[in-house]
């Protein structure tokens, strides 16, 4: 794989146990791991071969850590209709559309929203899908990621209860429980890598409190933890899903979540908008992770989760950017920042740091997806680089280029992940680009048309 030296960049963030920041500092990475960060580092003559970029202008962070995604949704961004929904409407607006994809349109928008969100300096994604129409599966994403060159975290989705038996779903997006639970024994058997550095994990995923069985959400825990992988959903995304926990439940979405088997540091949620301070201290007590996704957040109006109290009490919390249906961006910088300025809005300016939202972007996303061997910048862990060139109109006149997310950019100039570089100078290297817009651009216009 070789060697890659980054040379006397202006500031590394290294995100590490001691949250150490060196100025004028290198970074050395060597067949995928980092082998040293500080001042000083020369590259090896001992044959690994390799390359020297140098980092004047430039601020080095961990790469960016995507925690929740429905990668899927960018072939129906901006639909009409759907623009200014709530959540509920938004959903049965977009199924008839989603209903007519296959394993085409899986893969394609799987490797452009990718693509988006390596250009923000993203180097691990997860990714939510839980329909599957027309032949699709799960590794039409899985072999879309590998040719991006992302690390990549997809979770087996799933919805069961269609419209007929009271679900939000069209019947036939939805699969028969027994169906569901072989299938994610068989993608987790043929593509889950347990092993430190993986490229592939594949976590369990059924869509949510609302679109599947009780019984499907206890089976899919206990096979989870049978097999060793994460598990994941929606919870407490608005005041519409809490009152239909309630109604149909008889009881709020942590109670609901602890009593299946649905909390632990093996487990994250999506959104958690609408938590309340017993619920965080349950997910404090338990570790279960959260994903904020700040963007999607404000799009569907569902309000500001509360970030600062989930961290105060030890909830981990990282990013993610909801799927483009949702969001109609997928740019982990933005949601960084939108953090940032939400947390402010609620709670004062002093709420949160430029430093911690970006700290939640990196290492806190790493940690809720259970890879301590990601998102941080340390001797021994992955070769996950991001550096931002900060030399630019962006940052001009900023007294301080690493608060990146006051004054900097939102695309990276450099991504490498697992040592290999993906983003060079700005442009995607694993993949013609052009070609793929148009593959996508072609998709999009066939599902407009028939809509």
């Amino acid at each position: 794989m070789g060697e890659t030296l980054i040379q006397n960049a202006d500031t590394v963030l290294t995100m590490d146990d001691d949250d150490r920041v060196f100025h004028q500092a290198d970074v050395l990475i060597r067949d995928g791991v980092i082998v040293a960060v500080g001042q000083g580092l020369a590259a090896t003559d001992r044959g690994y071969g390799g390359q020297v970029l140098r980092g004047e202008g430039c601020i080095v962070t961990p790469g960016l850590v995507n925690t929740h995604h429905h990668l899927y949704q960018n072939l129906t961004r901006a639909v009409p209709g759907a623009q200014d929904a709530l959540l509920f409407g938004w959903l049965q607006r977009l199924y008839p559309i989603w209903s007519r994809f296959g394993p085409e349109e899986m893969f394609v928008s799987a490797q452009l929203g990718l693509v988006e969100l390596a250009l923000s300096g993203c180097t691990l994604s997860s990714d939510h899908l839980y329909l599957y129409p027309n032949g699709a599966r799960l590794e039409d994403t899985i072999h879309a990621a590998a040719e991006v060159g992302l690390r990549f975290h997809p979770t087996r989705g799933a919805m069961s209860i269609g419209e007929s038996n009271g679900g939000l779903p069209p019947d036939h997006l939805v699969e028969a429980e027994a169906a569901i639970l072989n299938d994610m024994i068989r993608v987790v058997d043929g593509f889950h890598d347990s092993g430190e550095g993986a490229m592939c994990r594949v976590g369990l995923a059924p869509c949510s409190p609302f679109s599947v069985s009780r019984e499907l959400m206890r089976d899919t825990a206990v096979l989870a933890r049978d097999k060793g992988v994460m598990l994941h959903t929606h919870l407490a995304e608005n005041e519409e899903d809490i009152a239909y926990s309630q109604a149909q439940f008889g009881c709020r979405p942590g109670q609901y979540a602890e009593d299946l088997g649905w909390t632990g540091p093996d487990v994250w949620h999506a959104h958690c908008v609408k938590l309340n301070p017993a619920e965080i201290d349950l997910f404090a007590r338990s570790r279960t992770g959260v994903a904020h996704c700040p963007c999607s957040n404000c799009r569907l109006g569902s309000g500001i989760a509360p970030v600062r109290q989930m961290r105060d009490a030890g909830v981990p919390v990282g990013l993610g950017v909801d799927g483009s249906a949702s969001n109609d961006m997928a740019n982990l910088m933005g949601e960084a920042r939108q953090t940032l300025l939400l947390q402010r809005v609620a709670q004062g300016a002093d709420a949160m740091s430029p430093y911690e939202a970006l700290k939640i972007a990196t290492r806190g996303g790493a940690d809720v997806l259970g890879r301590p061997d990601c998102g941080r910048l340390a001797t021994g862990k992955r070769g996950d680089v991001a550096i931002w060139d900060v030399s630019g109109v962006g940052s001009s006149g900023s007294w301080d280029p690493a608060a990146l997310l006051l004054a900097g950019p939102s695309q990276v100039k450099h991504l490498f992940v697992e040592g290999r570089q993906v983003i060079d100078n700005g442009e995607v290297t694993t993949l013609d680009l052009p070609v793929l817009l148009e593959r996508h651009r072609g998709l999009a216009e066939h599902l407009m048309a028939s809509d």
